[in-house]
């Protein structure tokens, strides 16, 4: 006998604040698809154990439709997986993880749906046409933006950060993941970062909550017309935060992350749901509701 409903769920730790049960609700009842979507905490330590009991499930009655990874475990569960996609190869990061059912077992497949969230999100915001973009951090949402910069066809891509990790090869895995996806990067130390805002037409900030709060009165200083430039906070939580609402003084556009959450899910959803998933502007709103933002 096959489950009537499914399940789905965001893995992290912490992860009690996502708002991706919210979205993924919302967008399932609409389109009438019967799963669960649920926050389960999964320290970095566990993400091995919690992988192998998903090759538990009986292929014939198969449970599980998808899962969403954030932080600390996108590129923890990357040893886990059958398949990569080719971005979430390049970038050596993943968060979302698919199910194929075969009588040989569960088959998983990790996907990378930031890169298109991060586009999307500053798509719609109206970020300038090649763009001179500076990314702060260099952490795994990092490569991320470094990708989706190369996709906004970006006139440069620096990236700013107090270290940075070292891929396989030995280069910084930023620079790894702009060499793979074609997109030229500069490294630079997080004391030019401020200078950084400044002159970039987009800024991404990839860091933790408040960890951005440092440039905040930098930011505030600058003088100059910021008319036009667009900073993109993935952190959503507190919103907004010291540098977005700095930007915001100084006349520039913020992005929250939660826009980037919003359309990273969309590509999720349409994952995990299949057939089922329709009428792609519909989705986004009835998700939009979900979360009090505003319908495209």
């Amino acid at each position: 006998m096959t489950h009537t409903a499914r399940r789905a769920a965001v893995l992290g730790h912490p992860v009690g604040h996502s708002k991706s049960p919210l979205l993924h609700r919302a967008a399932y009842e609409y389109l009438g698809f019967r799963c669960t979507y649920d926050a389960v905490d999964v320290p970095e330590e566990h993400a091995a154990a919690f992988a192998a009991a998903l090759r538990e499930d009986n292929p014939a009655d198969p449970q599980w439709a998808g899962l969403s990874v954030t932080m600390p475990l996108k590129a923890a569960l990357l040893p886990a997986m059958d398949r990569l996609t080719p971005m979430a190869s390049a970038l050596g990061v993943l968060n979302t993880v698919t199910f194929e059912y075969t009588d040989d077992g569960v088959q998983l497949t990790g996907h990378n749906t930031d890169v298109a969230g991060i586009v999307r999100a500053l798509q719609h915001a109206g970020s300038r046409p090649r763009p001179r973009i500076a990314v702060l951090g260099a952490g795994g949402t990092a490569c991320a933006a470094v990708a989706a910069a190369g996709q906004l066809d970006a006139a440069e891509v620096r990236v700013y950060a107090r270290s940075f990790r070292k891929s396989a090869d030995g280069t910084a895995g930023v620079e790894a993941a702009g060499s793979r996806t074609g997109t030229p990067v500069a490294l630079h130390p997080w004391e030019e970062a401020a200078a950084a805002c400044a002159a970039a037409d987009v800024v991404i900030s990839t860091l933790p909550p408040r960890a951005a709060d440092s440039l905040a009165d930098a930011v505030a200083a600058q003088t100059g017309d910021r008319t036009g430039s667009v900073l993109l906070d993935v952190a959503y939580d507190p919103w907004p935060s010291r540098i977005a609402q700095a930007w915001d003084e100084a006349g520039g556009r913020i992005v929250p992350g939660q826009e980037m959450l919003l359309y990273q899910a969309v590509e999720q959803v349409r994952l995990f749901t299949g057939d089922k998933f329709r009428d792609e502007a519909a989705v986004i709103n009835v998700m939009c509701d979900a979360v009090g933002a505003p319908r495209r």
